[in-house]
């Protein structure tokens, strides 16, 4: 079964990941990580099942 997925905002993104804002909306911009959407006019949120398979993926690089 796939995991459920939730919809999650900047703060718990940084949270998951350990990069700030800055980071987070650079690396979306070289296309190097999930992009958000937007829910409503003031409401950007990310996928929280696409930003946990970024980071497993950077685990996965570092233990090669």
């Amino acid at each position: 079964m796939p995991p459920r997925d939730r919809l999650i905002r900047l703060p718990q993104v940084e949270k998951l990941t350990g990069c700030r804002k800055s980071t987070i909306y650079q690396m979306m911009a070289a296309g190097r990580f999930p992009k958000n959407f937007r829910i409503h006019a003031r409401l950007a949120v990310w996928s929280e099942v696409a930003v946990l398979r970024w980071v497993q993926a950077r685990i996965a690089e570092a233990q090669q």
